[in-house]
């Protein structure tokens, strides 16, 4: 199966009642993880990469090894730009095969992030590619983006409807209290669902993404620290919270820190273990494997898209 676009799969979603995974991608290892776990389990998903991830592992490698995944497993796949910051990096995806891209105008005003997400929308669509955009700031650090705390505010659902009547976006990120990275609250986790709520009657037909939203989980962290690592007080998104945002109306989870703290356990554990192995083959099988039973687990217990390929 070729790559697709995420339309059709957002479009199940919403008839459904499940979210689509959005899994960053950085080398092969990671991918294969992600789209072993998504064939076991039947489930559509989205390989997303960073203008981090781009600079890190460059389009050619990420595009063949994509393209790789595509001819073990027959699973819809999308290709999918996160967090563009400018539309030349935007275009750039488009011109090399990205199936849906994000333009992150939320840095600016309103009626820049509109003007900004106009522009790549009508450049994407003229090539057969979806939009997401961002409206609202989400706290944390992650890769380029950073916002502290004292700037992060929550999405307004009647701008958010606004913005997307005049942008064309496809698919709306929104701030209801999800952040980037490994520490995303000091106290009790919490999530706007009224926002969310507000937003979906709003714009009933538009599909909503969740960003900073890996769970941060306590098992991943604890291996870390375990192993020699330093992550004090890391706290995510209970999966308790995503799955009922994934029943509530959200089509898109974005998943990355897991990910990240799924590979560097499994690394930190086989050097702990045995300190000779200097074999990579030795350390990145398990991180593979690693991360194949993380994403498999969010699939299957939190987003509900298994079987739904």
């Amino acid at each position: 199966m070729p790559l697709v676009t995420t339309k059709d799969m957002f479009e199940k979603s919403m008839k459904e009642h499940f979210a689509i995974g959005a899994f960053n991608v950085n080398n092969m290892e990671i991918i294969q993880g992600i789209v072993d776990a998504a064939a076991k389990e039947n489930s559509p998903v989205i390989l997303q990469a960073s203008s981090g991830a781009i600079k890190y592992a460059r389009i050619p490698y990420l595009k063949k090894m994509i393209e790789a995944a595509l001819e073990e497993h027959d699973i819809p796949l999308a290709l999918h730009l996160d967090h563009g910051p400018d539309f030349e990096t935007c275009k750039m995806c488009i011109d090399n095969g990205f199936t849906s891209v994000m333009i992150d105008g939320s840095k600016y005003d309103f009626e820049e992030n509109v003007a900004l997400t106009k522009k790549v929308v009508d450049y994407a669509h003229s090539h057969g590619v979806v939009v997401e955009a961002e409206l609202g700031k989400l706290a944390g650090i992650e890769d380029d983006v950073n916002v502290s705390e004292a700037d992060a505010m929550y999405t307004d659902p009647e701008q958010a409807k606004e913005f997307v009547e005049r942008t064309g976006c496809d698919s709306l990120a929104i701030a209801i209290g999800t952040s980037h990275g490994a520490y995303k609250f000091k106290g009790e986790a919490k999530l706007r669902f009224d926002i969310l709520a507000k937003v979906k009657e709003l714009i009933p037909n538009t599909p909503i993404v969740l960003h900073g939203a890996s769970t941060v989980i306590p098992e991943l962290v604890e291996k870390c620290n375990k192993y020699g690592g330093n992550i004090p007080g890391a706290k995510g998104v209970p999966d308790e919270m995503l799955h009922e945002a994934s029943l509530s109306g959200v089509s898109k989870i974005n998943v990355d820190t897991d990910l990240r703290l799924a590979m560097t356990g499994a690394i930190r554990e086989v050097f702990a273990e045995d300190p000779s192995v200097f074999d990579p083959r030795k350390y990145l099988t398990p991180a593979r494997a690693q991360i194949e039973e993380t994403v498999a687990h969010k699939i299957r217990e939190v987003f509900g898209s298994s079987n739904k390929a």
